[in-house]
């Protein structure tokens, strides 16, 4: 008999906080499989049906995981790859060997969400930021963020993410941070406060050459 598909739903402080507890339930909560196609294939990765994680103060600082003293586990990310990130995001520019940035689709579409909060009211369903196009399935590596969706309720500018595929140890944190960033930036310019992420995807995991990383940070390996 085929089992359902598990869906997974975390509530969270802030970002670290939405970090460590994804980290810590995958492997109990994963899917464990073989990479026919996509990045790392022939290798092993573990992974979550569908996760939904609500963040809510996502904006509390620091934006990226730390390790205790005496973890021996390097940090996952730094603010300076987030800053990177950031800048991948909202500027169209490419580099040479990029096949294609995230701010080729959203850099117009920030510019245009904004105008259309402050000049046409806050109550829409409209101010959508879409990521690719047809053309994308085509890619070897396809955007794994495929869309920003945008909420302004209780005077506050929330984020709805869909990731294709995400990288739970590296591409979680600094994704999240560059997009929290983002967040604030948009909110200050529309005139309200910041307020939760809701990310969502049904590929969130881990590759097999961080588990042990991964285990040794959440406690699970002493």
């Amino acid at each position: 008999m085929r089992e359902m598909m598990k869906i997974e739903f975390i509530q969270a402080r802030d970002l670290p906080d939405a970090w460590f507890q994804c980290v810590y339930h995958i492997f109990d909560k994963g899917y464990e499989y073989t990479i026919d196609r996509g990045s790392f294939q022939g290798q092993k990765r573990i992974e979550y049906d569908y996760m939904v994680v609500q963040i809510a103060h996502p904006g509390t600082r620091p934006l990226i995981p730390d390790m205790p003293p005496g973890c021996n586990v390097p940090p996952p990310t730094s603010m300076e790859y987030v800053e990177q990130y950031l800048e991948k995001l909202i500027t169209s520019r490419k580099d040479v060997h990029e096949t294609y940035t995230y701010g080729e689709d959203l850099e117009r579409q920030i510019d245009e969400v904004i105008r259309m909060y402050r000049e046409e009211g806050l109550n829409t369903n409209q101010a959508y930021m879409a990521v690719g196009d047809a053309s994308s399935i085509l890619l070897q590596d396809p955007q794994c963020l495929r869309g920003v969706d945008t909420r302004i309720r209780y005077g506050k500018l929330h984020f709805m993410l869909y990731f294709r595929s995400w990288d739970l140890w590296a591409g979680f944190p600094s994704n999240l941070a560059g997009l929290q960033l983002l967040k604030e930036y948009m909110a200050k310019e529309i005139g309200v406060e910041d307020g939760e992420i809701i990310a969502s995807s049904k590929g969130l995991h881990i590759y097999d050459y961080c588990w042990d990383l991964a285990k040794t940070r959440t406690g699970r390996k002493k």
